[in-house]
């Protein structure tokens, strides 16, 4: 009975770090070959896994057993050098729907939700983790215009991320 119920509890704590905050919808009609190839993060809420960290992209290409591998890459200022994590990404729901679940350490996924996507160029997208505590704003670039930047941090924050919390990455 012990073991019955700790894999539920596990098995609900795992689902919640999949999970969608409230309010958030993943985009729809999403094309994963169009999403792979660099991104550059232009800011972020704060995470101990980037802390230190400027110049920060992330590569994405296609595995062969149909998930999405990720390279996420970043200059660690105080040791003067670049680190390097390589994880993995598999779609929660339909592949269409840019909503996946994405592993850097072994069986634990946690929630990539695609929340807006510049639909013509694949130019920029808002990311969302499991809650609101996870936020990314990534682009094609190393920068964009700063009213592209305004007008997506002013959805964001309607959504209900800190945005006033926000790090904006040192590209250069």
């Amino acid at each position: 009975m012990k073991k019955r119920i700790l894999i539920l509890l596990l098995s609900f704590w795992l689902y919640g770090c999949t999970g969608l905050p409230e309010g958030i919808k993943p985009v729809e009609n999403f094309d994963v070959n169009r999403y792979l190839g660099t991104w550059y993060e232009i800011a972020r809420l704060d995470h101990r896994f980037e802390r230190g960290l400027n110049q920060i992209s992330a590569n994405y290409s296609l595995r062969k057993d149909g998930g999405v591998k990720v390279i996420n890459k970043g200059w660690n200022i105080a040791e003067g050098q670049w680190e390097q994590a390589e994880g993995k990404a598999y779609f929660i729901d339909q592949p269409d729907q840019g909503r996946l679940k994405v592993s850097f350490f072994g069986p634990f996924y946690g929630a990539y939700t695609i929340f807006e996507l510049d639909k013509n160029n694949y130019s920029y997208a808002l990311i969302s983790g499991p809650d609101k505590s996870y936020f990314w704003l990534l682009s094609r670039t190393k920068q964009l215009p700063k009213k592209t930047v305004e007008a997506l941090l002013l959805k964001a924050k309607d959504l209900g991320f800190a945005t006033d919390q926000l790090i904006f990455v040192d590209q250069h």
